[in-house]
C-alpha cells in the first residue's frame, strides 16, 4: 500500500470532493405511482409543465391563464382560494397591479401561522419561468397535496401565498404584508426561489435579530439534505436583499427561510428557463425540504421565533448539518492561536523548526496567490477580449463557464504544485508555518467581521494536527493525512464551484484563490508527493484540454443561443424613428436593422430604461417613422399652495402596452404619487437617472401622477411607452429569431418604444 500511497490518497481526495456535491441533495427517479401520501417530483412536474408553456409576466395573457390554473389546483384540493388585488410601488420606484392567490389549511389551536410563498409571474417580458418560480409554485401545490392526503391536523393554520409581480419588485409580498390582515397572523414564512436551472438549493434564513430558534427548530424538522452555511447568512444579512421574504423581515418583522437553487445560472430570466431543462434533481431537493419542514412547523410553537443569539452552522457530508452558538466562535480561535503557539515553542525547542526556513516557506506561498490571483482577476476580462459576444450575456455566466470554472481551477492547483516543487527542499515543518499563518489571520478577520464564517477555523484544527504530526514524524502515513483534509474539501469545494456560477465569472478570482488556500491545507499530504512538477503539468495539460472545450462550446447553437435585441424607437418631440439593440456584438438577425448605418447613441440622447443590470442601448440606426398613436395627457391639476408647486396629469395609453417610465429632469420632488399609491420617502431621495416611476401596465391601465416640488422649480417629464409586440405589430414586418437566437433577458426587448416630453 506504501508504494501506491501517492495514487490512493490522490483517488480518495478526488472521491471526498465529488461526495461533497453528490451528498448534497437526493437523485431525482421516476415516482408518478408513489403513494399519494408522499411527494411526487414528477406529480409536480406536472404542474411546471402547465405554468411555463407561455411567458406570463404581468400584463401578459398567459399570466391570467396561469393565476386560474393555480386557483383551480387549490381549489380541488378543497381549499377556499381568494385573490389580492391592488397597487404596489416598493422601493424600486416599478409599479403595478398585483393579484396575490391566497388560500388557507384551519388549524386546530389558535396562535401564528405558517406562511408557504412562491411567485407565479415570470420576468418580462420572454422568460417562461419553470424554474423562476414555476418550480417553487409546484412545490407547494404538490406538497400540500400530499399532507391533505395524510389527514394530518395542524396545530397551526398554514396561509398559501402564491405571490404576484415579485420579478417586479417584489409589489405582491409588498401588498400582502401592508395590506392583507392576515399578515399580522403569520408567525414563519417558507419561500421557494430560483435563480438558475439546477443545482442545489440553498438554504437561507431572513431574521431581523439573530437565528438561533430558527436554527434550532430548522434541525428539528430534520430534512434529509440540507444544504446550507452561516457564512452565507453572514454576506445575506449585510447586502440589499430582493426576495419576497425582505418584505415580510422589513415591513412586518417576520422571520423566514428560503430555499433557491442557482445553477445553471446561464437560464434564469430566459425563454431557456423552460421544463425540459429543468434539474429534476433540484426540483426533488425542494420537496425533501418542504415535506418535512411542513409537518414540523405546522405543530411547532410559532408565536416567537425570535432569539438573541445567533447559531454558526453548516452542513458537510455524512454529518448532515452541524451548529454551535457564536459564543464559541472567539473561544475557538483562541483555542487555534493557543495550540499553534504551542507547537512553535514546541517545535523549536526539538529543533524540527529553522527561523531561516520558516521565512523561505513564505515565498511558495506569497507566489502562489500572486500567480493564482492575478489569473483569477483578469480571466473574465480576458475572456470577453477574446470572445466578445459574452459581453451580451448580461449576468456573466457564460454556457460554457463550468468548463472555465474547472480550467482556472485546474490552473490554480498547477501552479501550486509548481511552486511548491521549487521549494521542495524546505522541510514541510516549516514549510506549514506559513499556511498556519496565513489562515490564522483569515480566520482572526472573518470571526471578527463575518462571525457566520467562523467555522472556517475547523479546518485550520486540522492543519494543526497535521503539523503537529509533521513535527514527530519523518514520514508521517499519509492515510492519517489525508483523514485530516476531509474539513477543507467538504467545506471549501462547493464555495469554489458556487462563487462564479452565482455571482458571474468576473468572480472567478474566488474561485482561484480559494483553491490556492484549500491547496495549502491539503500540503502535508502533497508535500509526501515524489512528483509534485509531473502533477504541475498534468494539471496545466488539464487546463488547456478544458479551455479547448470551452472555446469549442463558446458558439451559440439552438441549445444555447446567443442573446438578441431590437426596439423601434420614436422619438415623437423630434419627429425621428431608430432601431436601437442592447448587443454589443450584432447578430445576423439584429444587423438587418442595425447593420452599416449602426453608430453609438448619444449619452443625452436617452435615459437609462430601468433594467436588472442598468444596461444602456449600444447602438442605434434611422429607422422609417411609422404612425403610432401616443399616449393621451390630461392635466387636471398646475397649482401653488404655500412653498409647493403641485400637479396632477392622467397618462392613457391609446394602443397595446407594457410597460411606461416616467422620467423627471433633475428636481427635488417632495411627495408623489401614482394611481394613489405614495412613493416612498426613501426611494424620493435615492432615485437614480431622473427616474420617477416604471409602470408595468395590465389590461392597458390609465396612469395617474400627483406630485409636488417646490414652488420655484419648473417641471418636465418624459415618457417612455413600450409595447413588447415589435414582433407581431401589424406596423412592422420583423422576421421571426433564428434557431440560435433568444430575446435578451433582463432589458426591455422585442418592443416599440414611444418617447415624448411634457413641460410645464
Amino acid at each position: 500500500m506504501k508504494a501506491y500511497a501517492q495514487i490512493i490518497s490522490f483517488l480518495l481526495i478526488l472521491l471526498a470532493i465529488y461526495l461533497s456535491f453528490d451528498t448534497a441533495m437526493p437523485t431525482y427517479k421516476k415516482d408518478a405511482d408513489q403513494s399519494l401520501t408522499t411527494f411526487s417530483t414528477d406529480r409536480a412536474l406536472q404542474h411546471v409543465e402547465t405554468i411555463s408553456e407561455q411567458p406570463h409576466g404581468v400584463g401578459f395573457k398567459a399570466h391570467e391563464t396561469v393565476k386560474k390554473y393555480i386557483i383551480e389546483q387549490l381549489t380541488q384540493l378543497g381549499l377556499e382560494t381568494s385573490v389580492q388585488k391592488g397597487y404596489s410601488a416598493g422601493d424600486w420606484g416599478n409599479f403595478s397591479k398585483a393579484e396575490n392567490i391566497i388560500a388557507r389549511i384551519k388549524g386546530s389551536q389558535p396562535g401564528k401561522a405558517l406562511l408557504l410563498l412562491s411567485h407565479y409571474d415570470s420576468s418580462p417580458h420572454s422568460s417562461l419561468g419553470a424554474s423562476d418560480a414555476a418550480s417553487g409554485v409546484a412545490t407547494i401545490l404538490e406538497s400540500v397535496r400530499a399532507y391533505i392526503a395524510n389527514g394530518t391536523v395542524p396545530k397551526n393554520d398554514i396561509i398559501i401565498l402564491i405571490s404576484d409581480a415579485e420579478e417586479l419588485g417584489l409589489n405582491g409580498a409588498e401588498l400582502f404584508v401592508n395590506h392583507h390582515p392576515w399578515a399580522k397572523e403569520v408567525g414563519l414564512v417558507l419561500n421557494f426561489e430560483a435563480r438558475g436551472s439546477g443545482g442545489p438549493a440553498l438554504m437561507l434564513v431572513e431574521t431581523n435579530r439573530s437565528n438561533g430558534i430558527l436554527i434550532k427548530e430548522f434541525i428539528e424538522a430534520d430534512p434529509k439534505f440540507p444544504v446550507a452555511n452561516s457564512f452565507y447568512y453572514s454576506i445575506y444579512k449585510i447586502l440589499p436583499n430582493d426576495m419576497d421574504t425582505t418584505i415580510f423581515r422589513e415591513d412586518g418583522d417576520i422571520e423566514g427561510f428560503n430555499f433557491a437553487f442557482i445553477d445553471d445560472h446561464y437560464d434564469y430570466h430566459t425563454v431557456k428557463d423552460n421544463y425540459e431543462r429543468l434539474d429534476r434533481n433540484s426540483l426533488a431537493h425542494q420537496g425533501s425540504y418542504l415535506m418535512p419542514l411542513l409537518e414540523h412547523f405546522s405543530q411547532a410553537d410559532l408565536n416567537d421565533l425570535k432569539s438573541l443569539n445567533d447559531f454558526v452552522y453548516f452542513n458537510v457530508p455524512f454529518f448532515k448539518f452541524i451548529s454551535y452558538p457564536f459564543e464559541w466562535t472567539w473561544p475557538m480561535f483562541f483555542l487555534a492561536l493557543a495550540m499553534m503557539l504551542a507547537l512553535l515553542v514546541y517545535g523549536f525547542k526539538i529543533k524540527r523548526l529553522d527561523l531561516k526556513e520558516i521565512g523561505k516557506g513564505f515565498l511558495p506561498l506569497i507566489l502562489a496567490l500572486t500567480i493564482n490571483g492575478l489569473v483569477g482577476w483578469y480571466s473574465w476580462s480576458v475572456l470577453k477580449w477574446i470572445y466578445p459576444h459574452y459581453k451580451d450575456i448580461l449576468h456573466g455566466f457564460t454556457y460554457n463557464g463550468h468548463y472555465y470554472i474547472l480550467a482556472f481551477v485546474l490552473f490554480s492547483i498547477g501552479s501550486c504544485f509548481w511552486v511548491y516543487h521549487k521549494f521542495r527542499k524546505i522541510s514541510i515543518s516549516n514549510l506549514l508555518v506559513a499556511p498556519l499563518i496565513i489562515w490564522l489571520g483569515i480566520c482572526w478577520g472573518l470571526t471578527t467581521y463575518l462571525p457566520g464564517a467562523s467555522y472556517f477555523v475547523l479546518p485550520l484544527y486540522a492543519l494543526l494536527g497535521t503539523f503537529l504530526i509533521s513535527l514527530n514524524q519523518e514520514k508521517p502515513n499519509v492515510y492519517i493525512l489525508m483523514i485530516l483534509t476531509l474539513p477543507a474539501l467538504w467545506l471549501y469545494t462547493p464555495f469554489i464551484q458556487m462563487f462564479p456560477i452565482g455571482l458571474g465569472l468576473k468572480m472567478m478570482v474566488a474561485s482561484t484563490v480559494l483553491t490556492t488556500l484549500t491547496f495549502l491545507l491539503l500540503l502535508p499530504v502533497f508535500a509526501s508527493y515524489k512528483n509534485k512538477e509531473r502533477i504541475a503539468y498534468l494539471a496545466f495539460l488539464l487546463f488547456i484540454g478544458f479551455m479547448v472545450s470551452a472555446h469549442l462550446y463558446s458558439g451559440f447553437t439552438s441549445e444555447n443561443a446567443k442573446p438578441t435585441s431590437l426596439l423601434y424607437v420614436l422619438n415623437t418631440d423630434q419627429k425621428r424613428a431608430q432601431w436601437a439593440t442592447y448587443e454589443n456584438e450584432l447578430s445576423t438577425w439584429t444587423s438587418q436593422y442595425l447593420g452599416e448605418n449602426k453608430k453609438r447613441p448619444d449619452s443625452l440622447s436617452f435615459f437609462k430604461i430601468s433594467s436588472k443590470y442598468s444596461t444602456g442601448f449600444t447602438f442605434v440606426a434611422d429607422a422609417p417613422i411609422k404612425e403610432l398613436l401616443p399616449p393621451k395627457i390630461e392635466i387636471t391639476l398646475d397649482t401653488v399652495i404655500g412653498n409647493k408647486r403641485m400637479f396632477e396629469l392622467c397618462i392613457s395609453p391609446q394602443r397595446d402596452v407594457n410597460r411606461l417610465d416616467v422620467f423627471t429632469n433633475e428636481l427635488n420632488i417632495l411627495e408623489a404619487k401614482i394611481n394613489n399609491v405614495a412613493l416612498s420617502d426613501h426611494y424620493l431621495s435615492h432615485r437614480k437617472g431622473g427616474k420617477l416611476i416604471t409602470h408595468f401596465i395590465s389590461d392597458n391601465d390609465f396612469t395617474e401622477i400627483q406630485l409636488s416640488i417646490p414652488k420655484d422649480e419648473s417641471l418636465k417629464l418624459t415618457l417612455y411607452e413600450a409595447s413588447n409586440d415589435l414582433l407581431d405589430n401589424p406596423s412592422f414586418s420583423i422576421p421571426a429569431r433564428p434557431e440560435a437566437t433568444i430575446p435578451m433577458p433582463f432589458v426591455l426587448n422585442d418592443a416599440v418604444l414611444l418617447i415624448k416630453t411634457i413641460k410645464f
